[in-house]
C-alpha cells in the first residue's frame, strides 16, 4: 500500500502499524469461504458506531478486529464484503487522533492485541490449576476449620487456649503418639519420629498443626514440620555450625561489614524440618540475661560500621515484648544504627502472637529508625486468613515487611506452586525477598533440597508473567549470601559441586548441588505409604 494522498485522506498519518494491517486486511488469498450475513451486518453496524461515536476509541477497535478475523478466518477483504476502503482510512486516522497516546488502531489491533493474547495463553495452566496444584490456606479453610475442632478436642483446648500463643506453646505437639492423635498416620512413621526426637527436637504448634491435609502422602505443611527417619538415616559429615567462624561477639553473626546479627535465643514455635541452625536449637529452650545481651551490644556499640541490626534467633518473637522492647530500645540508642530488623517465622505458625503490646512496640520503635520484619513463608498453605491478618496489621507498624523463602522439595519446587506462593505474599503486605537453595550443611535435611537448575528455572519463569517486586532474588548461603544468576556460576557440574564466585570480592566456593537423579526419586512421606 503506497501512504500517498487518496481523495481527502492523507495517509501520511497513518503509522508503520496501520499499514500493516491495512496491508494484511487486503492481501490476496489462494482460498475464500463465504463470510456469513450476520458477520458482514456486524461489521457493517461497528462502521456505522465508529463514525458517530465521539471520543470512543473502542467501537474503531472492534470494526478492524471484525475485519482481521474475517480476513483470517475466511480470506475475505473488506472490499469484498461491501467496505469502503477510504471510509477505513477515516476510521483509522479518527483512531489516533481520539487517543491520548496517539495509539493507532494498527498497533492496538495488529500488535498490541495479539501480544496480550499470547502473554495471557502463558499464565493461562497456573491460572486453570492453581488452585488445584498449591491450594492456598484461604482455598481449603473448610478443612483447616474442621482439623481445628478434632484438635481442639483431641488435646483438649479451650478456645481461649487457641487464640493465645501461651496457649498454643502449652499444647504443642512433640511426639509422634501425640501426632497419631489428630493424624491418621502408620506406625512405621510414629516409631520414626519417636527414633528422630531421641536426636532433634519436634515442635508443631496445634495451629500449624491444623493446617496439614489429611491423606495428602507429602503434604507440604507435614514436610515442613514432622520429621521422617531420612533425619536419622541421611548419611554425611555436619559441616561446622552455621557462622561458627563468622561470630565476632557473643551472639552475633556478622558476614558483611555494615549489617549483622544478634541470635538472642534458640526458642521457636516449631522446629522445622529444614532448619539451617539445628545445631543451635539443643535440647532445652534458653533466652540470654541482659549481660548475655549487653556483650552483643557492646559489640555492636564500639563498631562504627554498623547500621543495619538483624535481630533472630531461633525466632525472635519467641522472645517476650519486653525483651524485644529492650533490645529495640537500647539499638534506637546507637548513633550508627541506621535500621533494625526482626526475623521471625511465627507469624506464620501461630499468629496468635501478633498481639497489641506487640504492634505498640514496633510502631515506637518504627517511629524513631525504620524497623523491617523478616518472615519465612514457603508455601501457599501457610498463608491463611488469619495470617492474612497478622502481616496486614504489622504492615501499618514497620516499614517493610520481607519474606525469605527456602526452595524446597515437594513444598515449593513447581511453577504453580511459585507463582502462587509470591502473588499471595505480596496480597498480604509482604515483598517476596529471598529465595534460598536448601542448605547442603546438615545432611539431615537433604533429602528436601532442590537442584540449582530447578530453582533457577522456576525464578526465571516468572519473568514477563509476574510483577517484578514479587520476584524474590534466588541464592545459596556459602560463607554469605550468593545469587545464583549465571554471572556468579563459575563452573557448572550437575549433581556435584558448583563454583559460586562471590559477588563482593570475587573469590570462589564450592557449592555442592542435588542431582538430578536424586531428586526424581520417591522421597520422605512416600516410603510410609
Amino acid at each position: 500500500m503506497q501512504c500517498s494522498q487518496t481523495n481527502s485522506v492523507d495517509l501520511k498519518k497513518l503509522d508503520k502499524f496501520d499499514i500493516k494491517l491495512f496491508e494484511l486486511l487486503y492481501s490476496s488469498s489462494k482460498s475464500k469461504t463465504e463470510v456469513s450475513q450476520k458477520e458482514i451486518d456486524e461489521v457493517k453496524e461497528w462502521l456505522e458506531i465508529s463514525k458517530t461515536s465521539i471520543r470512543l476509541t473502542n467501537p474503531m477497535v472492534q470494526l478492524f478486529v471484525k475485519l482481521k478475523t474475517i480476513k483470517e478466518n475466511h480470506g475475505a477483504t473488506p472490499k469484498d464484503i461491501g467496505i469502503d476502503k477510504d471510509e477505513l482510512y477515516l476510521m483509522a486516522i479518527k483512531h489516533k487522533r481520539t487517543d491520548e497516546h496517539a495509539v493507532s488502531v494498527g498497533g492496538r489491533v495488529y500488535s498490541a492485541l495479539p501480544i496480550a493474547k499470547t502473554a495471557n495463553a502463558r499464565v493461562q495452566n497456573y491460572l486453570n490449576n492453581h488452585k488445584k496444584d498449591a491450594p492456598s490456606g484461604f482455598d481449603l479453610q473448610k478443612q483447616i476449620k474442621r482439623n481445628r475442632k478434632k484438635i481442639q478436642e483431641k488435646l483438649k483446648m479451650s478456645d481461649e487456649d487457641w487464640d493465645s500463643y501461651g496457649g498454643q506453646i502449652k499444647y504443642a505437639i512433640r511426639s509422634g503418639e501425640q501426632l497419631a492423635q489428630i493424624l491418621d498416620i502408620p506406625q512405621k512413621l510414629i516409631d520414626d519420629i519417636q527414633r528422630v526426637v531421641g536426636v532433634f527436637r519436634m515442635r508443631i504448634s496445634p495451629y500449624y498443626a491444623s493446617l496439614i491435609m489429611p491423606n495428602v502422602v507429602n503434604d507440604p505443611i507435614l514436610i515442613q514440620s514432622v520429621p521422617t527417619g531420612d533425619m536419622i538415616d541421611n548419611k554425611g559429615i555436619n559441616i561446622e555450625p552455621v557462622a561458627s567462624d563468622h561470630s565476632p561477639a557473643r551472639l552475633i553473626d556478622q558476614f558483611y561489614p555494615r549489617v549483622l546479627t544478634i541470635k538472642a535465643t534458640n526458642m521457636c514455635a516449631m522446629f522445622c524440618t529444614y532448619c539451617l541452625r539445628l545445631d543451635h536449637i539443643s535440647d532445652k529452650d534458653w533466652v540470654s540475661s541482659k549481660n548475655t545481651y549487653e556483650e552483643a551490644l557492646n559489640y555492636i556499640r564500639g563498631n562504627t560500621t554498623v547500621r543495619d541490626v538483624l535481630i533472630t534467633g531461633g525466632d525472635a518473637l519467641a522472645l517476650s515484648n519486653k525483651r524485644l522492647e529492650y533490645l529495640f530500645e537500647e539499638l534506637d540508642k546507637i548513633p550508627h544504627v541506621k535500621i533494625k530488623r526482626i526475623g521471625s517465622r511465627i507469624p506464620v505458625m501461630t499468629p496468635q502472637r501478633i498481639d497489641d503490646k506487640f504492634l505498640e512496640i514496633c510502631a515506637k520503635s518504627n517511629a524513631i529508625k525504620p524497623l523491617r520484619f523478616v518472615t519465612q513463608i514457603n508455601t501457599p498453605q501457610e498463608m491463611t486468613p488469619e495470617v492474612h491478618e497478622a502481616f496486614k496489621k504489622l504492615s501499618k507498624v514497620t516499614s517493610a515487611i520481607l519474606n525469605q523463602s527456602v526452595l524446597l522439595r515437594g513444598v515449593n519446587d513447581t511453577q504453580n506452586k511459585m507463582w502462587k506462593l509470591v502473588e499471595l505474599l505480596q496480597e498480604s503486605y509482604i515483598r517476596p525477598y529471598y529465595l534460598f537453595n536448601c542448605s547442603f550443611r546438615n545432611p539431615e535435611f537433604g533429602h528436601l533440597r532442590v537442584p540449582i537448575s530447578v530453582g533457577r528455572d522456576l525464578v526465571e519463569s516468572m519473568y514477563g508473567n509476574i510483577a517484578g517486586d514479587a520476584i524474590p532474588r534466588y541464592l545459596a548461603t556459602a560463607g554469605g549470601k550468593i545469587p545464583l544468576h549465571r554471572d556468579n556460576v563459575s563452573q557448572v557440574n550437575e549433581g556435584s559441586d558448583y563454583i559460586l564466585k562471590k559477588p563482593w570480592d570475587g573469590t570462589e566456593v564450592s557449592y555442592p548441588d542435588m542431582s538430578m537423579e536424586e531428586y526424581n526419586k520417591p522421597f520422605s512421606f512416600d516410603k510410609y505409604k
